[in-house]
């Protein structure tokens, strides 16, 4: 089940059953995996907890959240910070999650690509050297030649790359919904009862 950010002044948000409205409405532009998501606050802290603990305790209390739903196949929202009471431990939390990205960006590659099929080559930065290979893929001699590369790029898999970016925007995020002085809401989707229902709009 994956998590879903919003942030809209005070006087905009509206109580569950409805939806929250669109307009003025502030969200991060995360990947399409919840799983991304989820990663990416572990390891961060906010208020002396853990960010995504926080998140599970506010979204699955014995006391479910009360405020609208951000849209059709997530439950209702909750608080996850006010401004400005939480306004620096957010700001703390923004920083850390930059930190992070920063910290699991990989160590960097030149990369090139074979003329002849394309196949694509990255080499370690400390380990570049002028060669001349074959290409595995055809045969086609591919020079090795660091001022030919196609540019750097970092040696990390996919998924944390994605991750990372959710880092990044969720950082952007809060910094931005706490300079509007806007609550940011939280909310939780997979639900089976709000699949396919659409709660009313105000």
């Amino acid at each position: 089940m994956g998590f879903r950010f919003l942030a809209l002044p005070s006087h905009r948000v509206v109580d569950h059953p409805r939806t929250q409205p669109d307009e003025d409405r502030l969200e991060p532009d995360l990947p399409p995996i919840h799983e991304a998501v989820e990663r990416a606050l572990a390891g961060a802290e906010f208020r002396d907890a853990r960010a995504r603990d926080r998140l599970r305790s506010l979204l699955q209390s014995d006391r479910p959240p009360k405020l609208g739903s951000p849209g059709v196949g997530f439950g209702p929202s909750a608080v996850f910070a006010q401004p400005p009471g939480d306004l620096p431990a957010l700001l703390r939390l923004a920083d850390e999650l930059e930190g992070l990205a920063r910290m699991e960006a990989g160590e960097r590659a030149l990369v090139w690509k074979c003329g002849e099929c394309n196949a694509r080559y990255a080499v370690p930065v400390a380990l570049v050297r002028t060669v001349s290979i074959l290409c595995e893929r055809c045969g086609t001699p591919v020079e090795l030649n660091p001022t030919r590369s196609l540019g750097e790029e970092a040696l990390i898999d996919p998924f944390l790359g994605t991750v990372n970016q959710c880092r990044r925007e969720l950082a952007t995020f809060f910094r931005e919904a706490m300079a509007r002085g806007w609550p940011v809401l939280v909310s939780q989707g997979g639900d089976a009862s709000a699949r396919g229902k659409e709660p009313a709009r105000e």
